[in-house]
């Protein structure tokens, strides 16, 4: 679903980060309801935190497994740590590293800028909420 929107280009035009792509249009493709304000926080963790450390998009997609089945605290369960280390486990496998500077190194070209890294993260995140469920409710 999202690995699907933003293959189909959702981002370019609006020229979002890695973490924006996938927080706005995880925003839009689950119908989240997240407001502009929550949705610009995604901003900070664009580029590894603008410190090559862990992939925005991945960062981002963690965000979302966390609006979709978080109640109200991360310590209220170990569901959602849980399904935030496969996502990780997961992307590591698949990229490599969940980490920004070998991922810009390794997958980042001139013409695509990070999209397969963002587009990797969707696929990841599409495939744990795909399994899990759409919570019913808050």
């Amino acid at each position: 679903m999202l690995k699907e929107y933003i293959e189909n280009g959702f981002g370019l035009e609006e020229d979002f980060s890695c973490s924006e792509t996938i927080l706005y249009g995880a925003n839009q493709v689950w119908n989240l309801g997240l407001s502009k304000k929550a949705l610009k926080m995604s901003a900070g963790l664009s580029a590894g935190c603008y410190s090559d450390n862990i992939c925005g998009a991945l960062s981002a997609a963690t965000m979302v497994l966390s609006a979709l089945y978080i109640r109200d605290r991360a310590h209220e369960g170990s569901y959602n740590d849980g399904l935030v280390k496969e996502l990780i486990d997961n992307y590591r496998k698949l990229m490599g590293s969940e980490l920004c500077a070998p991922l810009k190194t390794n997958h980042r070209t001139e013409k695509e800028k990070c999209r397969p890294v963002i587009i990797a993260a969707a696929g990841v995140l599409d495939q744990i909420i795909a399994r899990e469920g759409l919570p019913e409710g808050d």
